[in-house]
């Protein structure tokens, strides 16, 4: 079975033949191990097209990964201590909205295959070998690094109308860019934004549901009518809109599984979306023994998965990930990936 079919197989309960896997390897991981990473990440095949291209030269890095301070696309300005770990935004292009009329949007982004591999296969175009899952499109995220966190925050307090003009103008400029690449051979769009904190939800869900919702909702909705898959990552404790984001559309959660809870997602969610697990990276992955990376694996896919589907086997790893603990999470992939037998 190719990994085309494998993929679409596995997130739509369709009986794959094993657990596709999807490497997600920071750069500073890939800087501080090299060829020794390199050859781990062979060994284990993956099913989005990983190999398509050689990795991002530092030179390339976007601002949010550059050492030091860079300013992105949209004018807010990153400062980065670690080439090759996301910084901070420290600038912000919007700092009070009374001056709103003076910001001016980027251009709109082009979509399509990067010249250089980042951060996962992903970005990969079409090819029949692979599963390709384009993009990486932001909307809560966007907003803070216009505006600043603090800033942000006090503007959903108030609710104001110059907010709902911002959130409404950030909307246009992402459906322009949702409408350049579904117009592209993708299988799938990856959104992602980090709502939750380590006890829950940023904001109160109600809130949410009330200003975030229909937004993703519309998003969504483009990407599904031009037959595509929604890929949606979210860091944290996000329990109270999971169901929300199932509700509206999207095919792929990659959550913080542990965090959210392994007996709530079996009991709330399992068959009804698929998981791109994120196996702990905040304890086991880097602190934990090999054989606790296997098990972490095994509770993920025993809470999210079924016997028809619903895993895409994940890990995130970052620079602090010793080499050992890379090698038991990609064996464990292997070792509880297996269906029918």
């Amino acid at each position: 079975m190719d990994s085309r079919i494998r993929v679409m197989r596995a997130i739509h309960f369709e009986k794959p033949d094993r657990v596709p896997v999807s490497h997600a390897v920071l750069p500073a991981a890939q800087i501080k191990y090299g060829a020794l990473l390199n050859n781990i990440l062979a060994e284990f095949s993956e099913d989005f097209g990983w190999d398509f291209q050689s990795d991002m030269p530092p030179d390339e890095f976007p601002a949010l990964y550059r050492q030091g301070r860079n300013r992105d696309d949209f004018g807010t300005l990153w400062q980065s201590e670690t080439l090759g770990i996301c910084g901070i935004p420290i600038e912000w292009p919007i700092p009070d909205l009374s001056h709103y009329n003076e910001y001016r949007w980027p251009e709109d982004f082009t979509a399509g295959p990067p010249s250089w591999r980042q951060y996962s296969g992903h970005m990969a175009g079409h090819d029949p070998r692979w599963y390709a899952r384009g993009a990486w499109i932001t909307y809560f995220e966007q907003l803070q690094q216009l505006r600043g966190m603090q800033n942000f925050l006090m503007d959903l307090a108030y609710s104001t109308p110059e907010l709902e003009r911002l959130m409404d103008d950030l909307l246009a400029f992402n459906l322009r860019w949702i409408e350049r690449w579904t117009r592209l051979e993708y299988d799938g769009l990856q959104f992602a934004d980090d709502w939750g904190g380590q006890l829950g939800l940023i904001i109160n869900p109600r809130q949410w549901r009330q200003l975030f919702k229909p937004r993703y909702a519309e998003m969504f909705r483009r990407v599904r009518q031009a037959g595509m898959d929604v890929w949606f990552h979210s860091d944290g404790k996000i329990n109270a809109i999971l169901p929300d984001l199932v509700e509206i559309g999207a095919t792929v959660i990659n959550c913080q599984a542990g965090l959210v809870g392994y007996d709530w997602i079996a009991n709330n969610l399992r068959g009804m979306i698929a998981f791109r697990t994120d196996i702990d990276r905040q304890q086991i992955l880097p602190f934990g023994s090999p054989s606790q990376v296997k098990e972490e694996v095994h509770r993920a896919f025993e809470a999210c998965g079924t016997p028809e589907g619903g895993i895409i086997a994940c890990g995130e790893i970052g620079p602090d990930v010793p080499l050992e603990n890379i090698r038991a999470l990609y064996a464990a992939f292997q070792e509880y990936g297996k269906y029918g037998r």
